[in-house]
């Protein structure tokens, strides 16, 4: 019933684009197969992907504005057979005078500097897509929202409002393990928090003001919501259970050249609303994170960049000794975070060597991305590669997922 519902809201979207309008519609065909390598996972099936994809896009550019669709039909069998299908976009672009641009309907959004660290991106992501091989597009999740744009002599400012709350997907014990407080779990130990109560109050609200200083561009951001994933507890019926915290956060960054490359700085205050003082064993601190990157092709078809992280919780003595009177793991006050990306480009520029590495000497953990990407014709593309976690403890970010090791391939048509 879900395909066949999909299929209608395909049909829709096709006879909503007028005939005289420029329509392009487009799409690929794509088969993942993916495969975990370690025998202890507790999860209760040995693949992590294996499915058929149909991505079908629908774009309209009008005089008055501009339609976008994106829709996905998957046939999945990692550990049932099973049919599904998403709305990744559907929404419409217009313009009201020469400053004002609306983009109402579902969306992918996405803003910030950093290569795969977020500090005022606060926008919904999707590990569980990132985490086996997915294409990169697919680690931003959709949500409904509305943004709108305004342009002025000072700069843009750019407002999103989305009525209800979009958490980060995470691993949930099915495919991917993950730890549940007091060890690395996965069958049987399911894991679908509640979200924050469907009400005008719960919205998410996102700002930011940039702006061409020179060569480089500068922004300042504002975001009022929830924690993306769940860092809070609470005690229902004798039972903890696990919430979204109230969070705003407040930020900057500034993007430019430097040195023959490209530089960025960021940095954001998470506010967490529902702690402020520190003193709940519950909830999270409220905390400071900022980094600095720079990127530079060093040699012919061969990019090289790197990415220092620092994240410092706020009131960490009073969370050291809640942690230690609980037995439970003790992160340090300020937690260390570095990232590599290596991009090389060969054979006419037909294969794309990629590894990416984050390491955390802080925590004493890390995550390993490598990829080949070969273009064996304009539509048709193969793809090979490894996500490897490794970590000292287990309640660290990356140390949770050490039983996820996996390969996959992947096999892309495009028309």
């Amino acid at each position: 019933m879900r395909v066949f519902r999909a299929f209608i809201i395909t049909g829709l979207l096709l006879m909503a684009v007028p005939v005289a309008a420029e329509v392009s519609i487009d799409g690929f065909l794509q088969t993942l197969y993916g495969g975990r390598l370690d025998e202890s996972n507790p999860t209760a099936t040995e693949q992590t992907a294996s499915e058929a994809r149909l991505q079908l896009r629908v774009e309209d550019y009008g005089d008055a504005a501009e339609f976008f669709g994106r829709i996905d039909f998957v046939y999945d069998g990692a550990d049932s057979s099973d049919y599904d299908w998403e709305l990744r976009e559907g929404y419409l672009k217009f313009r009201l005078g020469s400053r004002l641009d609306f983009k109402v309907g579902r969306q992918i959004l996405t803003w910030g500097t950093g290569d795969l660290i977020f500090i005022n991106d606060e926008f919904a992501k999707d590990y569980r897509s990132f985490f086996v091989g997915r294409d990169d597009q697919y680690l931003k999740a959709p949500q409904n929202a509305i943004r709108t744009e305004f342009y002025s002599g000072l700069g843009s400012l750019s407002l999103v409002w989305t009525p209800r709350f979009e958490p980060n997907r995470l691993p949930t014990g099915r495919r991917l393990s993950y730890f549940n407080g007091q060890s690395i779990v996965g069958e049987g130990y399911y894991f679908d928090p509640t979200t924050p109560a469907p009400k005008f109050e719960n919205g998410e609200v996102a700002m930011r003001l940039s702006r061409q200083v020179g060569s480089y561009n500068s922004s300042l951001y504002f975001y009022k919501g929830f924690y993306k994933n769940p860092m809070g507890v609470v005690i229902i019926d004798s039972s903890m259970v696990p919430i979204y915290p109230k969070l705003n956060v407040y930020g900057a960054s500034v993007r430019g050249p430097m040195a023959g490359g490209i530089v960025w700085v960021e940095g954001g205050y998470y506010d967490s609303r529902q702690d402020r003082d520190g003193d709940d064993p519950m909830m999270p601190n409220s905390s400071v994170t900022g980094m600095i990157g720079f990127e530079r092709q060093v040699a012919s078809n061969l990019t090289v960049n790197g990415q220092w992280q620092t994240d410092k919780m706020l009131d960490h003595d009073t969370y050291e000794k809640q942690q230690t009177a609980m037995n439970a793991f003790v992160r340090d006050e300020t937690r260390h975070m570095i990232t590599s990306r290596l991009t090389k480009l060969l054979n006419d520029e037909l294969l794309a060597l990629s590894l990416f590495v984050f390491y955390s000497p802080t925590d004493e953990d890390g995550y390993l991305r490598a990829s080949a990407d070969y273009k064996y014709s304009d539509e048709l593309s193969l793809a090979v590669g490894a996500n490897i976690f490794d970590g000292t403890y287990d309640a660290t970010e990356f140390g949770q997922f050490q039983k996820n090791d996996n390969v996959y391939v992947k096999f892309t048509y495009g028309f």
